[in-house]
């Protein structure tokens, strides 16, 4: 950003004592394209003249605009193509000829960042990053044979992705090819005799993953294929898909790569192996399941730098966020997490550690498994198969003389019961339980047996939270409501109150969304909110009294996020409406 406020200031788009007079009045954090058009301190048209012209110079380049909010980057693709006198093409919009990219060595394109879309009749389409390389348009015609070239210009990072996917997909066919003359010579799913080929499938498969920031890698077995799917910004999408033959030596190297047995395909198993990639170490944690055609593996990627999370960064709003930690910040109680698998629960129980963390405490976890390491705290490992579940590790804990206590997961009435009397017995107990609402969770823990004047006296705060999708800032523009998706919500917003969505770009893949926001809840339980779980109060009781005392529901955060154009409306409907 500060490299193209100079950029324009050296071009006189901008005039710096008029900035200067800006960050005087509405303060630095103000400062953005979008701000300063508003304004009047910049004339788009007289920006992206700049900006193009220094795209052709290549002393900027167009990802390094594309973050950057009013910044139009396919307006400046169009009007760079205008002045070469040559079509902008938008690739996504368009059917590709793959059996005319397949004719070209993939390594000239990649070399070039060219690609190829389609013939017509005598003439061949190609997209170029640079239209002005002329040895890049040489050397691309060449493998045509006589055939006018059409040179376009399209998105660079499309052209990128495009064969990024090209590459992984040739790559993948000559490695299952590799995998099936390998079985036919004999069998890979043995220890002492394994194929290269299926290390370097699954090194592919991991790289990949971590290069799109996913957070589950799922390889299935179906009737005729194997599938990898990723799971990214909370939503599957299939990655590679193969021939079904590959499934058995990709598994059982998985399984080794586990520790898991891998002659045991009848019962699911758990595992984890660490590996480093791209210099950065990631822990996978493995599980299998039998189905009907095959097993399925599922591996959840665990980026040991996240493990370091500030609690301020987590995403909560400023209300949940004070709650939350006077909560963490008593001496003792009990603390609760709450929400489905895959909402963000662990990640805010180690940000609350970082948080109080002491070397005048002793804090102890006991979890299944351990997802990341952490100085300065002691943490037990839960092993079933040496009889150490989560009571029995809490009995041992608490003869360790802690003074707070992290449970990865309440799963029932014994460890519940032994969290509470360790948190009446003035011990800080942090943990988190599978409810859909903090207010829930006191239902959740009467079902579970315990009695209501232990909840009540144990009880400090419940939080309950949910990831949503979060709204691409590059491609963001207002949107409007249906009819019937307005009067869900008209009782949270005002009538002239304006909402988002993001139209699809290159950056997003089209979706919309990029990244993942957290909504949350937090449920302070006061003097008088004891009382009543002691007496039996219902949960609608106890939601009119939290609402008497400032209680924001995770609902009205949502919505209040959608009107500060992070999310969808759409979005905070399809996770957060009850």
């Amino acid at each position: 950003m500060e490299k193209i406020l100079e950029l324009l200031i050296r071009e006189n788009v901008l005039n710096e004592e008029k900035l200067q007079l800006f960050i005087d009045k509405y303060g630095a954090d103000k400062v953005s394209i979008v701000n300063l058009i508003k304004v009047r301190l910049i004339n788009i048209e007289q920006m992206e003249k700049v900006l193009v012209k220094e795209l052709r110079l290549q002393s900027i380049k167009l990802g390094e605009l594309e973050s950057i909010s009013g910044i139009d980057t396919v307006a400046l693709l169009k009007l760079q193509a205008e002045e070469l006198n040559i079509k902008y093409i938008e690739i996504r919009d368009i059917e590709i000829d793959y059996k005319l990219i397949k004719r070209l060595p993939l390594k000239q394109l990649v070399r070039y960042n060219a690609l190829p879309l389609y013939v017509n009749d005598n003439q061949v389409t190609v997209a170029f990053e640079n239209p002005s390389d002329f040895e890049a348009k040489g050397a691309i015609e060449r493998f045509f044979h006589g055939k006018i070239m059409e040179v376009v210009l399209a998105k660079p990072d499309i052209i990128r992705q495009t064969l990024k996917q090209l590459d992984i997909e040739e790559k993948v066919e000559l490695f299952s090819e590799d995998i099936k003359h390998d079985l036919t010579e004999g069998g890979v799913e043995t220890e002492n005799k394994e194929s290269p080929a299926v290390v370097k499938l699954i090194e592919l498969i991991l790289e990949s993953a971590i290069e799109k920031g996913v957070s589950d890698i799922h390889i299935e077995a179906t009737e005729h294929y194997c599938l990898v799917r990723y799971r990214l910004d909370g939503m599957l999408q299939e990655h590679i898909r193969m021939e079904q033959a590959i499934f058995s030596p990709l598994s059982s190297r998985m399984k080794l790569l586990s520790n898991l047995d891998i002659a045991e395909k009848r019962k699911p198993q758990d595992g984890r192996f660490t590996k480093i990639i791209h210099g950065n170490v990631y822990d996978f944690r493995v599980s299998t399941l039998p189905t009907l055609f095959g097993e399925s593996i599922v591996m959840r990627i665990l980026d040991k730098s996240k493990a370091m999370v500030k609690l301020e960064d987590a995403g909560m709003n400023e209300i949940s966020y004070k709650k939350f930690l006077k909560g963490i910040h008593t001496p003792y109680g009990i603390v609760l997490v709450t929400g489905p698998t895959g909402s963000g629960k662990t990640t805010t129980l180690y940000g609350a550690l970082n948080e109080i963390k002491n070397v005048k405490d002793k804090t102890i976890t006991v979890e299944d498994p351990v997802e990341y390491q952490m100085e300065g705290i002691q943490q037990v490992q839960i092993n079933q198969n040496a009889d150490l579940g989560f009571p029995e590790a809490l009995r041992s804990i608490l003869r360790q003389d802690p003074d707070k206590i992290m449970i990865g997961e309440i799963r029932d009435q014994e460890t519940l019961r032994i969290a509470i009397q360790a948190a009446l017995t003035g011990h800080l107990v942090l943990s988190t339980l599978h409810t859909n609402s903090a207010v829930s969770a006191i239902g959740r823990m009467l079902d579970m047996g315990i009695e209501s004047y232990l909840i009540s006296g144990a009880l400090v705060a419940i939080q309950g939270q949910r990831l949503v999708r979060k709204i691409c800032q590059n491609c963001k523009v207002e949107a409007s409501l249906s009819k019937n998706l307005y009067n869900d919500i008209k009782a949270f917003v005002s009538e002239d109150a304006k909402f988002y969505e993001g139209k699809g770009c290159a950056i997003c893949n089209d979706s919309g969304y990029i990244g993942r926001e957290m909504i949350s809840e937090v449920l302070t339980v006061s003097d008088t909110l004891a009382t009543m779980i002691a007496n039996g109060a219902t949960k609608d009781e106890l939601e009119v009294q939290a609402g008497k005392e400032g209680f924001v529901s995770m609902f009205k955060d949502g919505i209040q996020k959608a009107l500060m154009g992070k999310t969808t409306v759409e979005e905070i409907m399809r996770v957060a409406r009850s």
